[in-house]
């Protein structure tokens, strides 16, 4: 597990990023300024940093020239930004950025350049030239704990409220769904039920449930939050 730092004055970026990559094992920081990002590299270096450029305090690159400037700058940096400029990106780079991601950010292109960094952070680690920290471990693809299926025999139920229930076959396993739910319950309450069941089938796996469902990755994880469907959670359950 890596211990990544999240710089973004914007909250929506800030809980998206430590969503997927809370996801994929690592363990997440935020810093919503440059103070608060001053702070937590302080109080230790991270194993990545994902820092914004455009912050209301300090701006991303010159908090990246603090950090070179008093030999703070140990741990791989990949730069974001919506309004960055290429001479911009060209600067970080040469200051010691790693990487720089445009906003909005893919989501494989986010996983991909995390992925750079963090083998980028456990070279440097084993490199004789440089002080040993915690090497980042970087977590397999999904967790090991499957979310519990909805295999078995016995047929799987959802009765949200008393009423007329429409079995829907799944599998060969039926569920039921009350008609006396308004149109918007009872399309949620088949959502989550939907997507429990390819959770269940893939063994929590995000990456097969957004192939199976064709959402984008990203759009799945929203989904899931909105239907507070939580994979950590069930797949506790179930140990």
């Amino acid at each position: 597990m890596a211990n990544i730092l999240v710089v973004d004055d914007e909250m929506g970026i800030r809980e998206l990023l430590s969503e997927i990559l809370g996801d994929e094992g690592h363990a997440i920081q935020l810093a919503e300024n440059a103070q608060q990002a001053r702070e937590a590299r302080a109080a230790g270096a991270p194993d990545l940093v994902l820092l914004d450029i455009w912050m209301p305090d300090t701006d991303g690159v010159t908090l990246l020239k603090e950090w070179q400037r008093d030999g703070l700058l140990t741990m791989p940096v990949i730069m974001m930004s919506g309004h960055a400029t290429i001479d911009t990106a060209v600067e970080a780079t040469r200051i010691g950025a790693l990487n720089f991601l445009e906003k909005p950010i893919a989501l494989q292109k986010l996983l991909k350049a995390v992925q750079q960094g963090l083998t980028r952070a456990q070279e440097t680690v084993r490199s004789p030239s440089v002080a040993p920290r915690p090497a980042a471990a970087v977590v397999a693809e999904e967790s090991s704990h499957p979310v519990p299926s909805f295999g078995g025999s016995a047929p799987q139920q959802l009765m949200v409220r008393p009423g007329i229930a429409v079995p829907a076959v799944a599998e060969g396993h039926g569920y039921n769904l009350s008609f006396d739910l308004p149109l918007r319950e009872a399309r949620d309450a088949f959502e989550r039920m939907y997507f429990e069941h390819h959770l269940g089938r893939e063994g929590g796996s995000m990456t097969r449930v957004a192939e199976k469902t064709g959402l984008e990755r990203t759009h799945l994880y929203r989904k899931l939050k909105q239907l507070g469907v939580e994979p950590g959670k069930l797949a506790k359950k179930s140990l």
